[in-house]
């Protein structure tokens, strides 16, 4: 954008008659951290102002993770239209960066948050206090050196250009160069018949494939026009195809939609929030539309709705009975109809309120039909509403109570609390609520009923009903009947969701109630922490969708996997040996609010989260100061037997190693044992709130071999 396109520029009033410029509303902010721009009052702090100013005027920026949105308005509609349409600009020419301008990008962020005279130069000096913001604590005679070669202008400082050249000195990848000299007979390039070997032999390519795999990798990512012209390979270009998404240790099919999607519902996990409104804790958080916004791009599939008579009629969603604050319940109607579908294999539009009720009407007519639930792509731009359905007497006019899940769960808290009339929701009604009909007529596949027993559902439920667990309870049934819960779970859904104790609303660990075939798997997307690293990584395939199919040995009403005793089911029962070789380091960041100076002592911890046999986790040594003159090499290798890989997740976690006290986190990536990609791998790494921390990455070799498969010790990184 021009200086003339900018205009002047204002922030929403904080207080009466008080406006504050953008500069002094909030620190410079970079580009990779706006994840959207919202037109309009699509906040509830423009809709409470909606009658000051118009809707052309506002706009709102959304940032990555669990910060908070800047709701801003222009001075006219027009430079509003500018800057929406700018910022979009950026934010796709950012998206669009391939790894080496992510990485020059990444360099000049840290280059003008150092330049504080904004003269474009940095002498020496500057240069050290910059390197260990960035978390490099270097020789100093050795960075001497590297920044006398990189000041090409010989003028004691380094410009903008010559800065790059210097970090990237600095931060030489020795353990690449290593691999790449192993691999070169020459030593200076790999041939296609190298590369090709390179990517059947370590990286898992069919041999059929290798080739023609290995001339596109070339011909996309080698910058030397003479190399791409001979089909070789440079060091340069060897890199950058390790830090592409072909070099991850993400399977890379797995990135869209790639599951058969026609199953019943209840054969899929499914992303599921609780107290989707609150975006704090449980007494006192602030209740807001964004949480429903913010769960909904993450791709979860089922959020909660608490709702409440409101004033003038009004419905209302918050925590009953408690000091969170209240939103709109149509507000809440509204994110949903908007954000609802934007995730998954497509963005089809939302459906207006007419053909919403017209396709609900067709889908009461449809479950008749069978006996078993529809699928995802049977109900794709459509919403389920689980809820009590109330029966009418004939000509009466009076609700017939028909079980409530309510009632279920109220026992549940009362037994963990101990407290006669504690109640989860805090709803102190009788048990004969008085729902409206039309109400009840919305739910059609997910009528809430309260559980007994496995052996009374199967004799008195039909497939279209659905009970919910406190955590606790779920856990029992776990313990107790885990095998019966498993063929529950395949001819029914199961919704589980956190403790009333859990005020704070931290999260249950979900893993086990994945292991029992649990669909709805409801956690506080809000609090960021492992449960929620794992969930994230749990829906990471299958394009974000919020439905991953289970297993095949899950989905049969008559099968016998046990989560306790999985060797006894052949089909999942298929242990491998996992070995993984952490090797490196790049880019680590350092502890957020750490003090200044202060230099991350990074270890690598590996967790497999699956069924109980195959829980563990081992870690390398640390390294001390992030390593002296180069990023952290470890070379250490963790050895694992995974039983039933089908239901294992990895967790790969960087921390700040602490003599005294708890490490502190620096970063983690959480991925399906099924979507690892074995071979030479980056491992991109995610903050706590589970943003990318580009160009943060852990190198690695995967290998996964059948347990009478011996692997040749030190194969990763010789």
């Amino acid at each position: 954008m021009t200086d003339t396109e900018k205009g002047s520029f204002r922030a929403v009033p904080l207080r009466d008659s008080v406006t504050v410029t953008i500069s002094a509303l909030c620190p410079p902010v970079s580009i990779s951290e706006v994840e959207a721009v919202r037109e309009g009052h699509q906040s509830e702090i423009l809709q409470s102002i909606a009658d000051q100013f118009p809707a052309d005027r506002c706009f709102t920026l959304v940032f990555r993770g669990r910060r908070g949105n800047l709701d801003l308005v222009a001075e006219s509609g027009r430079e509003a239209r500018h800057w929406v349409r700018g910022l979009r600009k950026l934010i796709e020419a950012d998206r669009n960066m391939d790894q080496r301008e992510m990485l020059d990008h990444w360099i000049s962020d840290w280059f003008q948050k150092a330049d504080k005279d904004k003269d474009g130069r940095m002498n020496f000096k500057e240069v050290r206090e910059l390197l260990k913001m960035m978390n490099v604590d270097m020789n100093e005679d050795h960075s001497l050196r590297l920044f006398k070669m990189a000041d090409k202008s010989q003028s004691s400082t380094l410009e903008g250009e010559e800065f790059v050249l210097f970090y990237k000195a600095l931060t030489k990848r020795d353990d690449v160069q290593e691999l790449f000299t192993q691999l070169s007979a020459d030593g200076e390039t790999l041939t296609l018949e190298e590369f090709a070997g390179f990517l059947q032999s370590e990286q898992g390519e069919p041999r059929e494939e290798a080739e023609t795999n290995a001339k596109d990798l070339i011909t996309r990512y080698e910058p030397s026009e003479t190399a791409r012209r001979l089909y070789a390979l440079t060091l340069d270009g060897f890199l950058m195809y390790l830090c592409s998404p072909e070099g991850s240790i993400f399977e890379l099919r797995h990135g869209p939609v790639y599951q058969d999607m026609s199953q019943p519902l209840c054969h899929y996990f499914i992303s599921s929030s609780h107290n989707t409104y609150l975006l704090e804790d449980q007494l006192r958080g602030h209740s807001s539309v964004e949480g429903y916004i913010r769960a909904l791009k993450k791709g979860c599939r089922c959020v909660e709705v608490d709702t409440w008579d409101g004033p003038h009629q009004e419905p209302v969603v918050y925590h009953g009975h408690t000091l969170t604050s209240k939103i709109l319940f149509k507000d809440v109607i509204a994110a949903v109809n908007t954000y609802a579908f934007m995730v998954g294999p497509t963005h089809p539009p939302p459906l207006p309120r007419d053909r919403a009720r017209e396709r609900g009407g067709d889908m009461g007519e449809r479950r008749e039909e069978g006996n078993t639930l529809p699928s995802p792509q049977d109900l794709r731009r459509k919403v389920l509403v689980k809820g009590k359905r109330i029966g009418w007497l004939e000509g009466s006019g009076q609700a017939l109570d028909e079980g409530s899940e309510e009632e279920e769960e109220v026992g549940e808290t009362e037994e963990e609390n101990g407290r006669n009339g504690t109640r989860r929701r805090g709803k102190i009604h009788s048990s004969k609520q008085q729902l409206s009909r039309e109400l009840s007529d919305c739910v059609v596949y997910c009528k809430t009923v309260p559980f007994h027993s496995f052996k009374h559902s199967r004799a008195h439920y039909k497939f279209y009903e659905i009970s919910s667990f406190t955590e606790s309870k779920a856990r029992k049934l776990v313990r107790e009947y885990g095998g019966e819960f498993v063929q529950h779970n395949a001819w029914q859904l199961s919704r589980i969701y956190p403790s009333g104790l859990r005020t704070d609303s931290s999260n249950y660990h979900p893993q086990d109630m994945w292991n029992s075939g649990c669909q709805i798997v409801a956690l506080n997307f809000q609090s960021a922490g492992e449960e929620m690293d794992l969930n994230d990584g749990r829906f990471s395939p299958n394009g974000h969708c919020g439905y991953l199919l289970k297993p095949v040995f899950m989905r049969s009403p008559s099968g016998t996997f046990h989560p306790d005793h999985p060797q006894q089911t052949s089909a999942a029962y298929r242990p491998l040996n996992l070995t993984i070789q952490v090797i490196s380091g790049q880019q680590l960041p350092k502890v957020t609010n750490s003090k200044p100076g202060w230099i991350v002592d990074p270890l690598v911890r590996v967790e497999i989260h699956g069924v109980a046999m195959d829980n563990a986790k081992m870690e390398t040594k640390y390294i001390d100061n992030n390593g002296t003159t180069r990023p952290p090499v470890w070379r250490e290798t963790l050895r694992f037997m995974v039983h039933v890989p089908d239901l294992a997740l990895g967790r790969f976690l960087v921390e700040d190693y602490d003599l005294a006290s708890k490490n502190d986190f620096v970063g983690q990536f959480t991925l399906p044992l099924t979507s690892i990609t074995p071979g030479y791998r980056h491992v991109p790494l995610l903050s706590q709130d589970g943003t990318p921390l580009t160009p943060a990455s852990l190198f690695v070799h995967v290998t996964m071999l059948p347990p009478q498969t011996r692997s040749v010790e030190g194969e990763a990184g010789r």
